[in-house]
This record gives structure tokens, sequence and C-alpha cells, in this order.
């Protein structure tokens, strides 16, 4: 512990001294960039100057690819019990050299037979076939009916066994190997006893909600295939229960091996049990938003009671991973007034709003054992957010980011006290030469708990090909031990993506994913496994 508070103490003295005015991003975050592109006024609040001033700015981007996407986008659903689903292409059209194939594992202290998927790519050649990692889900099924319900006989057998806690953490620490840890096991190619071991020690987690019977399961962690997530979500003004869902195939389609519902729009419920009920991979989300709408989109008006019951709400659905912004601490809130671009992140923008109305400390903070007691009863990860990260090259690793990294660490290591799986979130905006310090100092803060990184955008001036600029960094950082890697599509700044926003997101990271495969050496690519 001496040493990482004299790295953040190297860390603040060595802070340069911005030149520019204190600014935090307002706390009317929703209020700043519009889906449609155009900067939207910030209301000037007492507690929080405004983000910026000057002339506001118009952003473009490219439209939809049609007038009939344009439409689309922007339907409501009708009646959200009923979607009105939208077809998909098929497996086969999206890959026409390769077939869906499945390899059977027995689990061996249950006997359940486990049909582990993997996409068979056909080859002219020497070689018949060339086998590699499946993230596409079940095929062929009406997304009215759901996924089939894969996990319902281990969920209930070890429900039968009874125990403290139903975590993977609880049951890799007692030397048990769960169904979930060999199915990841057969995916990589691996022995499931390593498996356990990571899970058991903290360095990879199995993001599986107990709720969320229609999971194929999957691994986080520094020693395994660098993961994709891939962000979709509806907002007040744009998109459908339809759409999301459609994006949600689409992600899984090109590889997408976790999705977030980061919807804040109509029927928030409705729209994240849709997407539960047909998703294949893990789904995470951020719980203050939909905390927030119940608020009325005011953040002072949020409560500890009103954030535990939106929690509830969603592990009983089956989200598999919350993000929270526990980190975000008051007396951090004062590092952040010399940025360029203040607090970028929404959640963290939503409760340093509210620390500072209250001037009292982040409730998620004070309340972190009652989030936890919910996390190990229904076997949620928690995603521990990062609300400082930098919005910009010029704030990149300062005092305010790395002071949040710090207690991410402290939240992890009472987080594994309780047995609940952890992952820590990362940046954010860095150039490159800096990318290496974020991955140093997670790895000795957080016990090598995995890294979750959005990018980081390693360059600001590429609005529009923000996919290409967070590759690279993504790249960078997952060779050098990040375990999931947070896409970004070509809409980023600019607006809500489209189907082929997320296609092209998606395929910038399995290539900055697979190069850091690479560069790791996974044991699995030397098998002539790959992406």
């Amino acid at each position: 512990m001496a040493s990482m508070q004299t790295s953040l103490a190297s860390a603040i003295c060595n802070n340069r001294n911005h030149s520019t005015s204190p600014k935090f991003l307002s706390s009317s975050f929703l209020h700043g960039i519009d889906v449609i592109g155009q900067a939207a006024s910030f209301r000037r609040k007492d507690i929080i100057p405004t983000a910026f001033s000057g002339p506001r700015a118009t952003l473009t981007f490219d439209p939809p690819t049609n007038n009939k996407e344009r439409v689309n986008q922007r339907k409501h659903t009708a009646d959200p019990n009923a979607p009105d689903f939208l077809p998909l292409p098929s497996f086969e059209e999206c890959f026409p050299k390769s077939s869906k194939e499945y390899t059977e594992v027995i689990h061996e202290q249950s006997g359940q037979l486990l049909r582990v998927p993997f996409r068979r790519i056909h080859l002219s050649g020497d070689e018949s076939h060339f086998d590699t990692y499946d993230t596409s889900g079940p095929q062929n099924i009406s997304p009215r009916i759901g996924l089939p319900k894969l996990r319902k006989e281990w969920i209930a057998r070890r429900e039968k066994l009874g125990g403290p806690r139903y975590t993977q953490m609880f049951y890799a620490k007692q030397g048990i190997i769960t169904e979930e840890m060999a199915f990841c096991a057969a995916r990589e190619n691996l022995d499931p006893e390593f498996v356990r071991s990571e899970v058991a020690r903290g360095r990879a987690i199995i993001p599986s909600n107990k709720k969320h019977l229609e999971l194929e399961p999957m691994i986080v962690g520094r020693n395994f295939l660098v993961k994709v997530n891939a962000n979709i979500g509806n907002s007040a003004v744009v998109s459908s229960i339809e759409e999301e869902v459609h994006k949600l195939q689409w992600a899984t389609m090109w590889g997408a091996d976790t999705i977030m519902d980061l919807s804040t729009g109509r029927h928030i419920h409705e729209t994240r049990e849709w997407i539960l009920r047909n998703s294949a991979v893990p789904v995470g989300t951020v719980p203050i938003y939909q905390a927030l709408e119940k608020v009325n989109g005011i953040a002072e008006n949020l409560t500890w009671e009103i954030f535990r019951d939106t929690l509830i709400e969603q592990a009983e659905q089956g989200v598999d991973y919350f993000t929270i912004h526990a980190g975000v601490l008051l007396r951090y809130i004062p590092l952040t007034a010399k940025r360029m671009t203040g607090i970028v992140s929404r959640g963290g923008s939503i409760h340093a709003k509210w620390c500072l109305a209250h001037h009292k400390e982040n409730f998620a903070y004070d309340h972190w054992d009652d989030i936890l007691d919910i996390c190990n009863q229904y076997d949620i990860s928690l995603s521990i957010g990062d609300g400082l990260r930098p919005g910009s090259i010029y704030d990149a690793n300062d005092t305010a980011q790395f002071a949040e990294l710090l207690t991410q660490g402290e939240l992890t290591r009472r987080a594994w006290e309780k047995d609940v799986q952890v992952m820590n979130e990362g940046p954010g905006h860095i150039p490159m030469h800096k990318i290496p310090e974020n991955m140093q100092k997670q790895l000795e803060w957080c016990n090598e708990a995995p890294f979750y990184t959005l990018g980081p955008l390693t360059t600001d001036i590429a609005p529009g090909y923000d996919h290409i600029t967070s590759a690279i960094g993504a790249a960078n950082i997952g060779a050098l031990g990040t375990a999931l890697l947070c896409y970004v599509t070509p809409k980023e700044h600019l607006g809500l993506p489209n189907r082929d926003d997320v296609k092209a997101g998606v395929i910038a990271y399995k290539i900055a994913a697979h190069a850091a495969d690479l560069a790791k050496c996974i044991p699995l690519l030397k098998l002539g496994m790959m992406h």
C-alpha cells in the first residue's frame, strides 16, 4: 500500500500546471452533445460552471445509409411487449464460406454435455478448413421467442446444493470447476483448471448472472484472448427496441464478445429485457442512467434507495455486469478544475453533480458493501467505472485520473473479500507514449484485475474516424495486458451509431484485439486458432 501511495504522490507532484481556467463538465451532461450532432447549450449552475465558453459548434457526420434506415432509426416502438423486429442477414450470408459448428465437452462434476460453438471456414487448398472463435449465438430463432436457456440446468443443479454465495469466484476459490469454467476453457482450448485458478485469484472474470440463462459463457482476463465490447442503446430522440435488438445481433455476428445496453430513452426496462432474452453474450449496463431517468434527469434528487432498487431490478432481469462509478470521490472533483475538457464521463458527471450538490461522499462508495451483497447473490460482475477519465489528450494521465484508479484498487480488494468478480475501467484519450503508464499502474494498484478500456483514443483530431484513432490505442494497450476493449464507432462524439457504424466499430476492434493477441503469443494462436 505504501508503494501505491508513493506512486500517487509522485503522480501529483509531477502533474503539470494547466493554464486553462477552471472548468467542470456541466452536470447536465445529457444536454452537452445531442444525438443529431448539435452542440446544445449547457445550463449554467452555481455549483458547477459550464463545460466550455464561446460560440456553439455544429458537428456533422454521414447520414444513415438510406431514407428507410433514417425512418427506422427515429421510429419509437409502438408496443414494447410486441416489437416489430427487423430481418437480419443470415450467418451464411455474412460468411459465405463458413459454417457454425459445435464441439462437445463433458463437465465432469455434473455429467452435463456442453456444446461449445465455433466457426469453421472452409478452404479450397490442401487444408479443408480453419476453425475460429465465434460469438454469433444460436441462429434462425425469432427474437420474439428468444434464445434457448442453455444454463437452466446448470444453475438449478448448483442452487440445489445451496451455499452462501453463487459467484464464479466463490466456486473457484473452493476448487470447483463450474460448467461455465469448462465452457470457457473449451472455447479457448485451455485446461479448465487454469481457468478456475485465474478466476480464483481475480485475474479473470466470467460475467454470468444466474438469471441470464441464454448466456454462452466467455472469460475476460489478460491471459486469455483479448475481448471486445460493443455499446448499444437508445436515446430520448432516436431508435427503438427493434433497432437495438438488431444492433445486438449485428454486433455479435461480427464478433462482439460482450454488449452494454446504455439506453436512456423510452422503454428502458423493456428494451433491456428484449436484449437479454436474445443475447448469447454477457450484457452490461450503467445503472445510474436508469436511476437518473427515475428522477426526471435531476441528479440532485438521486438517492441510495433509488439506485439500490435499480440494481435489483436489473439483477432480476439478468444483467451480467454493472458499471458503477464508485471511485468518483468528493475530494477528487476539484482535481479536474484545470482540465481542458473537465469530466466527460456521463456517469462520472452525474455522481459529481450529486456530491457537490449535497456536499457528501459518493453514495455508491459509501454503500459499496451493500452493492457487493446484491452482486454476490446473482453472480453479477462489477466493472468499476472511470468517471474521471481524460476526455482529451491534454488531460491524459493527470492527478484526477490516477487518484480514481487508486480508489478502484481499494474497491477491487473489498469486492474480492465477498467473492464478487471485478474488472477496472480505463481511459479514454491517451497519447501512445503515455499508454504504458496506465497499464503499469492498473496492474500494481488493482492487483492484476482485468482492465477494460475505451480505446484509448490516441489523438483528438479525427471526429468521424474515431474507430481508427481508438483502435490504434486499443492494440497498444491490449498488447500490454488489457483484457477487454470497449469499441468506438465512427459516430463517437457525433451521434447515435446505426447498424453500419456498429459493424465498423466491431471489425476495427477485432483487428486490434487480434494484433494484441499476436503480441502476447496467446497459446491458442499457436494452434492455428484466431479471432
